[in-house]
């Protein structure tokens, strides 16, 4: 008689052998994980894009491959030289406006902020404090900080170096992926069918989904929010409006919003253009620094078939748990584990249903 038992020794050593091989790869990879997390999104998100391309050039990939890597390597060359140029052609402005900050006043705050509710009359009170106190005691104030800031800027220096190492990653490993996508893609999706059949591919073709609709949501958000605000800077005469246009577009893109650039050309402008126009650009700046909060879920939801507080959640809590990889991780984690239960929700049988009532038992 053949004993059918499970060698538990077998089974233990087997699991604990494949779990140190994974464990082991994925500490040599650790280095570049980061970089293939972002390259992985850039692919799924711009794939679209790089199939127009091929057909420009006649189905060619090779061609196709090296435009989009050319076109990512801009989106970092193309900014920052524009900044600089920027810098070095407004830098007698820069000084004067710098020398002439101390100087500036501050106009009394207006009488509506005092009856906006709640924070209104302790706002106001702050602000006629600032106009009575002139920015010179405020410089004072935060030249110790200023000195902080210094020293950190000094010490990201090399961080900055890194930076730019990580991003030329970035496009290396988008370079492969662009190249044989649609052998990669095979097997993401043979693997997730080894694990859960047509359910696995089903969770696969959602997660790229997903990924797609945040980038629609993120980036069409970023422009309309930095256009906007670039409009408003114009229209108030703000000076390097394009340069502020720029700054806002880059804010955006790391979710922290155009309302620093434009709360401070608010407080400029209620300094050298009065009351009106900064008024015009404090109002501009609450209406442009909250579109996101309507404008992008909307968008994101165009792109991936998921419910919109799914959605929200994804990208608030996964920028908050992994920084700003996590406005594309955090939405394909959840639409995974949402479809995953829902499937499970829809694969529970019906209730059998209560027998009817024939009166039995109730002397009728």
């Amino acid at each position: 008689m053949t004993d059918h038992r499970p060698d538990l020794g077998r089974i233990t050593l087997s699991v604990l052998f494949i779990g140190g091989l994974i464990g082991g790869s994925l500490w040599i990879l650790s280095p570049f994980l980061g970089a293939f997390v972002w390259a992985t999104m850039i692919v799924v998100a711009t794939w679209p894009l790089l199939r127009r391309v091929e057909s420009m050039f006649g189905g060619r990939r090779t061609p196709a491959v090296a435009v989009m890597s050319l076109g990512l390597l801009a989106i970092l060359i193309v900014p920052l030289g524009v900044a600089l140029q920027a810098i070095l052609g407004y830098t007698d402005e820069i000084v004067a406006l710098l020398g002439r900050l101390p100087e500036m006043q501050l106009p009394a705050a207006p009488e509506w902020l005092g009856r906006v509710p709640l924070a209104g009359e302790r706002a106001q009170a702050a602000w006629n404090q600032l106009a009575g106190e002139g920015f010179a005691d405020l410089m004072v104030h935060a030249q110790p900080y200023f000195r902080s800031v210094g020293a950190w800027l000094a010490q990201q220096a090399g961080g900055f170096a890194l930076l730019l190492v990580q991003f030329v990653l970035i496009v290396i490993l988008s370079a492969v992926l662009y190249a044989g996508g649609e052998s990669w893609a095979a097997w993401v999706r043979g693997f997730a069918r080894k694990l859960a059949d047509q359910q696995g591919d089903r969770m696969v073709v959602l997660a790229g989904q997903a990924i797609r609709g945040v980038a629609l949501g993120v980036v069409v958000t970023a422009l309309v929010q930095s256009i906007l605000g670039g409009i408003g800077l114009a229209i108030a005469g703000v000076p390097f409006a394009g340069v502020l246009t720029a700054i806002m577009f880059a804010l955006c893109i790391a979710q922290l919003g155009p309302i620093i650039v434009l709360a401070g050309a608010a407080v400029w402008a209620y300094s050298s253009l009065g009351t009106g126009w900064g008024t015009f650009m404090l109002l501009w700046a609450l209406v442009v620094g909250t579109l996101d909060n309507f404008l992008r879920p909307v968008l994101i939801k165009r792109g991936a078939d998921l419910p919109l507080m799914l959605i929200f959640a994804g990208v608030i809590g996964g920028l908050i748990a992994f920084g700003i990889v996590g406005i594309f991780v955090g939405p394909v984690v959840l639409a995974v584990a949402y479809t995953l239960l829902d499937n499970w929700v829809a694969s529970v049988p019906p209730a059998i249903a209560d027998p009817p009532d024939t009166g039995a038992g109730t002397g009728q």
